[in-house]
């Protein structure tokens, strides 16, 4: 079974650095995009980055800049670092692995974990 689970939230001040991390527990097979998505209280949940395992990377246009993805194949975990803060970062923070074998589509989702930027 395969699991994501998010580490590194919390209260953070505004301006500084925050490092997400999401452990990829479980086989996950197929061509995966390993992804950070975010949604704010009221909005629509929306993608923030994503990383294959070749190591090429996408970037929300809006939110690009900030935001670095990177994952550590040895251990299998995705980092998201957010590099100045800012309050309108505060979010549920969520991990996900969208894999690809043939036709077949598999969707993994972490349960999310909050950031609270404060000023």
């Amino acid at each position: 079974q395969v699991q994501l689970v998010e580490s590194g939230g919390g209260p953070v001040q505004a301006g500084g650095s925050l490092k997400l991390s999401c452990h990829v527990r479980g086989p996950i097979s197929g061509r995966c995009s390993l992804e950070w998505h975010r949604q704010t209280p009221g909005k629509e949940r929306e993608f923030v980055a994503d990383i294959y395992r070749n190591g090429r990377t996408a970037y929300s246009n809006s939110l690009k800049g900030r935001f670095t993805i990177s994952h550590d194949q040895v251990s299998d975990i995705v980092y998201l670092q957010i590099n100045p803060l800012q309050i309108e970062d505060t979010a549920v923070y969520y991990c996900a692995a969208d894999c690809h074998t043939g036709f077949r589509k598999d969707d993994y989702w972490g349960q999310g974990i909050q950031v609270a930027v404060c000023s």
